[in-house]
Parts: structure tokens; C-alpha cells; sequence
């Protein structure tokens, strides 16, 4: 039996980088993974998105050049070289991420665990092969990165042909003509947009008032408006109720009366933990949505048994799930060498973990709501300033949305962050930093923000906090 100092099930974003910090602290790790490094994350998620992302806002870019001085004649898409182009950005990170592993002698077991029992102060991984072949292994520590999966809804169960995940909609060589997206959500509204410019016929429905529920209310209301400006149907406060195929097509009927046509379905009513690991007599403890529970340092019940990532159900974002990664390193570290420890480690504080939507116009977030801020503060400051009143979005051409900045009105805390419009990705980490460093109006007044720059918006913002933005009218 081969025997490891930390065994990680799963190679995601948390299970991978953390397996790369402990090879750098000197810890025999291994990570089980019976598909290929980076997880949903890298394979079939941020990545190739992201990568969709940027072809989709370029192609809208170009249908509009002449609001940039040229024309382009006879515009087309090529679906297929974007697909391409797609899989090849896949192919060079997870390549590069089993390249460091290779390079750095961090074991990668290609095999499902199934099965993990205690004896004396060691764990025993048992695992199967696609072959069912059986192996098992011992570990000191083990770190549960098992990650989540698509929802299905019982009455439209996904068949990879009409009704999709956002898995299977990546695998599409060519684009629908229509396109039917339930869910309003993150996934939901990103997909919508990103198929909306390429020139698909959009339509989005939300069980909820609104589409992001999780984002300030000024965001989702000012994303809900773009999006049905660019042509985008919205169906809020409506759910689906049937669906039937007819030459080819799908018509769903909704709990408004209606009944919408489409060629695919993409299903996005959120996400469910993978955790189907035995425990025998360990008995694991998992809340009722099925999340495994861990306490403020990512401990399970169990001892030496931690949790990280959407498993968990703390904030289902692979940035989130790296970051528990390295705490969990740090701990494991700190137990395996008392006389040399780190420096004190610090829980993960999830609301001051920024949050990023990559729909057109961009949304990132950090921080409390102005909603949460006036349930949680006796008093809060609100500064708001729009692109529109910016050099580099005016010069550039995206001039819609602005940036909200929330403080607590008697410390002059920043506790909120709130950005809509372009690079609003990017310019939300300043966000993270100033309500992670804990800086108040006062601590931001000795900064000095380039000129011209799009960060000069978050700099007004934060002036019209005091009613003292320059170039706000």
C-alpha cells in the first residue's frame, strides 16, 4: 500500500493548487482525479467561457465599427474555428498544470475514490479505475475537493442533443437560431449574452424578480436593462412548467401562459455537491442540501478530514476554492512541523471575496450590499459614478454603467464594491483590497489613481461618498 502525507480528492482549482503549495512546503501529497487536471474550472467552465467571452464581444465590437470610424464588410462567424480556438486554450493551461505537476513530482492518481474508513491515525483510500480495477492507498490527512455538478430539473433531464448543461453547450459546432436559457442566474445571464452578440435569438427565464439575486439590486436592474436592449426577451417571475418536442424543436410553456420555441435548452438552476465518497463508520457530516460541513479553518467533523471548494457550498467560485486550498495547506504545514511555523493563519472571510460576472456589460462585486449594508450598519455612505463621465471609457467607447461604492457612515469603512460596465472584471480587485486592507475614506485619500485610467472611476466614486466626486454632475 502506497502511503502519502495528504490524499486530495479532486484535481479542481482547490485540489490542484493546494497539492502544488504543499510540494512547495516539502508534503507528500497526492491527488486522485479520474479526469484531467483543473477541474469544471479550466475544462468546462471559466476558461473556455471566458475564452467564448472575449470572440463574442469582439465579433459585437466589429458589428459596430463604424461607431469607431471604419466599416467591415461582410462580417461572418466561424463557429467552428472559435471551437477550436476554445479547445486549444483548454488544451495549453491543463497541459501546463500536469506539466508542473510532472516537473514538481506531485503524484496524480487517475482513479475514482469510492470508498475511506479509518485505522489507528491513518485513512485508507480505496479507488476503482474505468476498468473497475481496484487499488488502495493510506494518507495522514485527507482534503475532500470533490467540486459540484449541474442541477438537473426532474421534468427536463439534460440529453446533450436539445436540453443542455453549461457543459454540454460548450460542445455545440454551430450556433442555434434560437435559444432558450432557464436560469438567471450567473451561468444563465453569461451564456445568454455571449450568444446574444454572436447573433443567436435570446430569450432568459427567471423564477426570481430579478436576474442575478445575489448582486445590489442597482446591478441586476441595470444588467436586466443592457440585455433587453441588446435584444435579449426576459421571462422574471416565471417558471417552466412542460416541454415537448416538435419537428426538430422545443417548445416550453411557462407559468405566464406562454409557450417559447427553440432549437436548444440550456438548463441553469444552479449547482449541486459531488459527494458520493463511503465513509462507513466515520459518517461525515453534510447539511440538507447535501454540502459537506466545515468550520471557520476547513475542518470536517472528522479529524484531519477538510473540506474545500463548492463541496462545501461556501461560495461556489474557483478562486473561493483555491484560496480554502492554500488556508488548508497552511494548517497541514503548521501541524507537520510545530517548531516551524507560519505565520498565524487567518480564516476566510466569503464576503470580502470579489465576485465577477462576464456578461456585456461586465460585472464584478466585493463586499456587502447596500441592502445587507443597511441591515448589518445604523448608518451607510453610498457613492455612485458613472462611465460615461470617464476619459478612458469615453475614448474607448463603453460608457455604460458605473461603479457603487458602499461605506459605514461612522468608522468610513468601505464595506461595499459594486461595478457594472467594461473591464468591470479587472477594476473590481482594487475593490478587494480596500475592504480586505479594512481602509477607510481617509486611508484612500493618500492614494493617487493614474490618469487616464478606468480606475479613476472607483477613485469618484469613492469621492462621492462625501459629495466630493470632481466630475460629477
Amino acid at each position: 500500500m502506497i502511503h502519502f502525507d495528504v490524499a486530495i480528492v479532486g484535481g479542481g482549482p482547490g485540489g490542484y493548487v493546494t497539492a502544488i503549495r504543499l510540494q512547495q512546503y516539502g508534503i507528500k501529497a497526492v491527488v486522485f482525479e479520474k479526469d484531467r487536471l483543473g477541474g469544471v474550472c479550466l475544462n468546462y467552465g471559466c476558461i473556455p467561457t471566458k475564452t467564448l467571452v472575449k470572440r463574442a464581444d469582439f465579433f459585437a465590437d466589429c458589428k459596430h465599427s463604424i461607431d469607431y470610424g471604419f466599416t467591415i464588410d461582410n462580417l461572418q462567424i466561424d463557429y467552428k474555428k472559435i471551437k477550436e480556438q476554445k479547445e486549444q486554450v483548454v488544451e495549453k493551461l491543463v497541459s501546463g498544470i500536469e506539466f508542473i505537476f510532472k516537473k514538481k513530482k506531485i503524484d496524480n492518481i487517475k482513479e475514482s475514490v469510492y470508498k475511506i474508513n479509518k485505522v489507528g491515525n491513518k485513512f485508507n483510500i480505496f479507488t476503482k479505475s474505468n476498468t473497475d480495477e481496484l487499488s488502495q492507498y493510506s494518507a495522514n490527512y485527507v482534503i475532500i475537493a470533490t467540486g459540484s455538478l449541474n442541477k438537473e430539473l426532474p421534468f427536463m433531464k439534460f440529453d446533450a442533443e436539445k436540453i443542455l448543461s453549461s457543459k454540454e453547450i460548450l460542445n455545440l459546432s454551430e450556433l442555434p437560431k434560437e435559444l432558450l436559457v432557464v436560469g438567471g442566474g450567473v451561468i444563465g445571464c453569461e451564456f445568454a449574452s455571449i450568444f446574444n452578440q454572436f447573433g443567436v435569438k435570446v430569450q432568459i427565464v427567471e423564477f426570481l424578480p430579478s436576474l442575478l439575486p445575489n448582486e445590489d439590486k442597482d446591478l441586476s436592474k441595470r444588467l436586466a436593462m443592457s440585455l433587453k436592449k441588446s435584444g435579449i426577451k426576459l421571462h422574471l417571475k416565471t417558471s417552466v412548467q412542460s416541454y415537448r418536442k416538435e419537428n426538430d424543436k422545443l417548445f416550453v410553456s411557462l407559468s405566464n401562459g406562454k409557450e417559447l420555441s427553440a432549437d436548444k435548452v440550456l438548463v441553469s438552476v444552479g449547482r449541486r455537491p459531488i459527494s458520493e465518497i463511503d465513509f462507513g463508520d466515520l459518517s461525515l457530516n453534510h447539511n440538507e442540501f447535501g454540502f459537506v460541513e466545515i468550520n471557520d479553518l476547513m475542518e470536517t467533523n472528522i479529524e484531519n478530514i477538510f473540506a474545500i471548494g463548492d463541496v462545501t457550498g461556501k461560495l461556489m467560485l474557483a478562486h473561493t476554492a483555491s484560496k480554502m486550498g492554500l488556508v488548508v495547506a497552511d494548517i497541514i504545514f503548521n501541524k507537520l512541523n510545530p517548531t516551524k511555523t507560519l505565520k498565524e493563519i487567518q480564516s476566510i472571510d466569503y464576503k470580502n471575496i470579489p465576485a465577477c460576472t462576464f456578461t456585456n456589460p461586465e460585472i464584478g462585486s466585493v463586499g456587502l450590499t447596500e441592502i445587507q449594508a443597511k441591515a448589518q450598519y445604523e448608518e451607510i455612505l453610498v457613492g455612485k459614478f458613472p462611465y460615461s463621465a470617464n476619459g478612458k471609457a469615453l475614448g474607448s467607447g463603453h460608457t455604460f454603467g458605473f461603479a457603487k461604492v458602499i461605506a459605514d457612515k461612522k468608522s468610513e469603512r468601505i464595506i461595499g464594491m459594486h461595478i457594472i460596465g467594461y473591464q468591470a472584471t479587472e477594476l473590481i480587485a482594487e475593490g478587494a483590497i480596500l475592504i480586505g486592507m479594512k481602509a477607510n475614506i481617509n486611508d484612500i485619500k493618500k492614494i493617487v489613481f493614474a490618469h487616464p485610467t478606468l480606475s479613476e472611476i472607483i477613485a469618484e466614486s469613492i469621492e462621492d461618498l462625501e459629495n466630493f466626486a470632481l466630475h460629477k454632475i
